[in-house]
């Protein structure tokens, strides 16, 4: 059940038949390796950004990397809330041609991971999800991991929905 603030803050979906469980919402995150974060950009605009992410199942959040300075750092130093939305390829079902697609936005709070080996760790975790060679993965860390910024989304809401594009 949603706190009474959280209402006011997060609305509810109109077409609930097409709404995904929690743990479809999930399955999503963990299954799909991309999507867009979109934050509170220059001058009021909103900037969307397409990155890779890791699903933490231990504690629920996401995490990117990234560099330590740009139009990503500075907008979130200004504005830690989020948004980020991902979708799967869809599928068809016999016979139709219209795809069905599964979507998740998260809605919640962006913050730096301060702790410098959970930050090498989720690198690790994020790099995994692309390759499984661990000296290649050892090797960027050493070159670029000072460098890197990991960044940990919090959620505070979650939907997901399943549209039939047609």
């Amino acid at each position: 059940m949603l706190k009474e603030e959280e209402c006011r803050m997060f609305r509810e979906m109109r077409r609930k038949a097409q709404a995904l469980s929690v743990d479809e919402c999930i399955r999503v995150l963990t299954e799909e390796r991309r999507g867009v974060l979109s934050v509170l950009g220059d001058g009021g605009y909103p900037y969307g950004m397409p990155l890779n992410h890791w699903y933490d199942d231990a504690d629920g959040h996401l995490y990117f990397h990234g560099g330590k300075a740009g139009h990503r750092v500075d907008a979130v130093k200004d504005c830690d809330k989020v948004s980020y939305c991902v979708f799967d390829e869809g599928y068809r079902l016999e016979g139709d041609c219209a795809l069905q697609v599964r979507s998740v936005i998260v809605f919640g709070r962006l913050r730096p991971v301060e702790d410098k080996s959970r930050a090498m760790e989720v690198c690790r975790k994020l790099c995994r999800r692309f390759t499984s060679d661990e000296k290649y993965i050892e090797d960027e860390i050493l070159r670029h991991g000072s460098g890197t910024l990991v960044y940990e989304l919090v959620p505070e809401h979650m939907t997901g929905k399943l549209v039939k594009e047609s």
